[in-house]
């Protein structure tokens, strides 16, 4: 019963929402090859079990290098009875170009923008004209303090967030220990490059024995992939 129920439990005793960690990545541990290219790691049916998980979350949440590197639309394709995730962006100066997808389709699909105080307060009301929400967040090392958006999306009722960023943002969270449960999609093709992109970037851990530990693991084959879940802790 707590395993069904733990979203609501989470956010009903802390007000704040359960965090999963989405990604996919190839054999040798690559969301993109060197020259950026990411579509696609994965396999339709994998790509398909990320939008039933979409369509679970209350919010999905990407940072600003994943708008402009991929100029994602982050809805749930499964259909038009699906609950549309609210779309959250952490871009902790407001660079967000007013021409991509998510600005330009704010009217219909909620989308806040997560900023802290550098952001340029002309761009601020021009996302807000644009029907964008904007949400003012602590800072930490020039950027938006998870832990501050986190409690922030809390109150504003948002109960659970897929997180389907970069590493860099995938790396705040793990190190903040926002990070609930993660899935990773892995798909049985080698890439390499030591310049491509990897799931979990930043400065990282600097021993094994602080590296972040699953518990309740469970493996599954997604059509040709391989799916790796589990809870943190």
């Amino acid at each position: 019963i707590r395993e069904q129920n733990r979203v609501f439990l989470k956010y009903i005793t802390t007000r704040t929402p359960w965090i999963i960690m989405k990604t996919a990545m190839t054999l040798d541990g690559k969301i993109a090859s060197f020259s950026g290219d990411s579509r696609w790691v994965t396999g339709e049916e994998a790509r398909c079990r990320g939008q039933e998980l979409r369509h679970i979350c209350m919010g999905i949440m990407v940072g600003a290098g994943t708008v402009s590197a991929d100029n994602p639309l982050l809805t749930c394709r499964l259909g038009d009875e699906v609950r549309q995730p609210v779309r959250i962006v952490v871009d902790s100066c407001a660079r967000l170009d007013m021409h991509c997808r998510l600005v330009e389709t704010a009217g219909q699909y909620r989308t806040i923008v997560a900023h802290t105080s550098m952001a340029p307060e002309k761009k601020i009301f021009a996302l807000r004209k644009a029907g964008v929400e904007t949400l003012l967040c602590g800072e930490e090392e020039r950027r938006v303090n998870p832990g501050d958006l986190t409690a922030k999306l809390g109150e504003a009722g948002i109960d659970s967030v897929l997180l389907e960023g970069g590493g860099e943002l995938n790396e705040a969270f793990l190190r903040a220990g926002l990070i609930d449960e993660v899935f990773v999609f892995i798909a049985p093709k080698l890439i390499g490059g030591r310049n491509a992109v990897t799931p979990v970037g930043g400065r990282g851990f600097g021993k094994m024995s602080e590296a972040v530990n699953l518990r309740d693991v469970r493996v599954e084959m997604v059509g040709r992939d391989l799916l790796v879940r589990g809870r943190v802790g």
